[in-house]
């Protein structure tokens, strides 16, 4: 298979406004990573507080995301959720916003068993003509998608791959085994270069909302060949990636925001704003590091 996209798609915060999205600022954020060669972004993922967007905010992000970027940039979104239904008919209308493709977290709290995720996914691909990449974060979800569900979800066409957060760099191992033309892209910053060294396809990464151009250049430098430059990257990110999960993602990475010049608002609640130590820690890291442009 194909994949969707190679190299860096940013997983974009979702600025805020007096608690209202903020669009005029996504529009300014999308396209200050097409200035730093990005070509790809999730909207209402992780990192953009999905989870407390309403359907309404998704879509019109989306919406408006696509006609800030047109053509040059693919727009991924956030449509996964617990309820199979409601995930099927979100991502319709996602593509009828004008999503390029979807990212799609395993169902929560259900605790779905392998047959119950192979029937959730492929509900949901069928409702849709655009690709779906699967979304595993169990630390998140409290469920660890097996890789034997991956090798019945890579023979569904429109399926295109896996973002596995699951830290885990034996299982990345084994998909890439056992499902060898399924993508696979790297769903935390640390882990960059190793997925890319097993063959994974990228990163959606929270990092490259500050730091798209190192981040990019990580992922090139890796598709090149050249590890030793990749390798360098990756460790002069490291400090700044440490710091953007000293609390929980996007607590660190809407202060990190607000520190470059882009004030994308406080969390949504449950979430709070960012403890003053973090903050610090950031504008240090920043700093020191010269990772943002």
């Amino acid at each position: 298979m194909n994949a969707l996209f190679t190299g860096v798609a940013t997983a974009m915060v979702t600025p805020f406004l007096q608690g209202k999205v903020n669009y005029p600022m996504m529009e300014r954020l999308l396209k200050r990573q097409l200035e730093a060669g990005v070509k790809t972004a999730v909207i209402a993922g992780t990192t953009g507080e999905g989870a407390t967007l309403t359907d309404e905010e998704k879509l019109l992000l989306i919406r408006r995301g696509k006609e800030a970027v047109g053509s040059q940039m693919r727009i991924l979104a956030g449509t996964g959720s617990n309820d199979t239904a409601h995930a099927a008919a979100l991502s319709a209308a996602a593509q009828e916003a004008g999503a390029d493709g979807l990212l799609v977290v395993s169902p929560y709290y259900n605790k779905a068993t392998d047959e119950g995720l192979v029937e959730h996914y492929i509900a949901i691909a069928a409702a849709v003509q655009i690709p779906l990449i699967v979304y595993n974060v169990p630390s998140r979800t409290g469920l660890d998608i097996p890789v034997e569900v991956y090798a019945v979800l890579s023979k569904v066409p429109n399926i295109a791959g896996v973002k596995e957060a699951s830290s885990s760099i034996e299982k990345i191992a084994k998909i890439r085994e056992k499902c060898p033309n399924f993508p696979v892209y790297a769903g935390n910053d640390a882990m960059v270069l190793p997925v890319l060294s097993l063959g994974g396809a990228g990163v959606i990464s929270t990092a490259a909302n500050v730091a798209p151009v190192p981040m990019q250049a990580l992922c090139s430098a890796a598709a090149d060949g050249d590890f030793d430059t990749a390798e360098d990257l990756q460790l002069h990110l490291l400090p700044l990636i440490c710091a953007l999960f000293a609390e929980v993602n996007p607590i660190p990475v809407k202060a990190a925001m607000r520190l470059l010049g882009f004030d994308c608002g406080s969390p949504r609640l449950p979430l709070t704003p960012a403890m003053e130590s973090t903050v610090r820690r950031l504008r240090e890291t920043i700093e020191n590091s010269g990772c943002a442009e």
